[in-house]
């Protein structure tokens, strides 16, 4: 009954079966592997586009590492201000770029209106030498509010970045979630909307340990190979990677899992939302509740077991993943039931 985070879950049998089918017998090492080629075939084939695919072991790397191929060291990354890179990276994006500096915009539900982008970026000081250089802009899908950019909300801050020459990054470390709320092709709401990089998601939803940089225009990776190496993340054993986003690929596995994931933190919000006091602060458009509830009902949950962090005032973070089951979330309900009625 633990709704902390979805990185508190296991891997998903599917990519543990996989894992030891991969260590059976020897092959290429760093990345030379079939199973590494056979990723990005299905990646391109997913898509719908050809790409260039580069596994690594976390989504912080992927981002950093994405990121540092997009702005050069007086360069600035434009996200929501709430966004992962921003609060939660721990200066990896501003290492890596070498320097570049991450500049972050508020926006109701963890987004980025078109306006918004568009007035800092006409004030931005484009080629004036005293101030950063407007380099990139990176969106987070699903955002750090558990909503989600429609393809035609990506496209519009698709149309303001390019507009000023920037190129787009989306991280995608519940990409899954967001394609499986939204109910539309994966080229729909990245390439098609304006996405030049992506991180594609997979530790969140299933995986042990793997993501992947997926890049819609070749000519932008020409220095990630390097950037991955220096970095740490050209695993000797990358086979153990791909073998974990091959399997995740497969058969549409990683949209399955993150189905089960939203319909799970559909229920748990439809009956917390229903409690006496309750209020919903976001859309739940993917895994991730917010959520108002009195102070008897967050303290009395706690001290039954239930795991999930406190927020902000009386607002608790639920999050569900690949694996919750139904019965721990009507057990949840229940319990928060009689203690609103105490």
């Amino acid at each position: 009954m633990n709704f902390t985070s979805d990185n508190v879950t296991g891997a998903a049998p599917e990519i543990l079966e996989a894992l030891v089918a991969a260590s059976s017998g020897p092959t290429p090492s760093y990345g030379e592997d079939p199973l590494t080629a056979c990723v990005s075939e299905k990646l391109s084939a997913l898509f719908d586009h050809e790409v260039a695919a580069f596994p690594v072991a976390t989504g912080s790397a992927a981002n950093a590492l994405a990121l540092a191929a997009l702005a050069p060291p007086y360069g600035a990354v434009y996200c929501h201000e709430m966004a992962h890179v921003n609060t939660d990276e721990c200066g990896a994006p501003e290492m890596f770029t070498a320097g570049a500096k991450l500049v972050g915009l508020p926006g109701a539900g963890g987004k980025i209106e078109p306006a918004t982008l568009r007035a800092t970026l006409e004030k931005a000081g484009a080629g004036v030498v005293h101030h950063v250089q407007p380099a990139a802009v990176t969106l987070t899908q699903a955002t750090e509010s558990g909503t989600v950019y429609t393809p035609a909300e990506v496209a519009a801050l698709s149309e303001v970045a390019r507009s000023h020459g920037l190129p787009v990054h989306m991280d995608g470390a519940r990409f899954a979630n967001a394609v499986a709320r939204l109910g539309c092709s994966p080229a729909d709401v990245t390439w098609r909307a304006g996405v030049d990089v992506l991180t594609f998601g997979a530790t969140k939803n299933g995986a042990l340990a793997a993501e992947a940089v997926v890049f819609f225009k070749p000519e932008l990776a020409q220095s990630f190979a390097f950037r991955r190496k220096r970095a740490g993340h050209l695993f000797s054993k990358m086979r153990f990677l791909s073998a974990q986003l091959d399997a995740y690929l497969e058969g549409g596995l990683w949209l399955r899992l993150a189905t089960h994931a939203n319909a799970m933190a559909d229920r748990l919000a439809a009956g917390l939302a229903a409690l006496p006091g309750a209020d919903l602060r976001d859309p739940v458009e993917a895994n991730e509740i917010f959520i108002s509830l009195p102070e008897p009902v967050t303290a009395g949950l706690l001290e039954r077991g239930y795991g999930f962090y406190r927020w902000d005032g009386p607002v608790v973070r639920l999050v569900t993943a690949w694996n919750t089951s139904a019965e721990d979330v009507d057990r949840m309900i229940a319990d928060a039931r009689a203690l609103a009625k105490a």
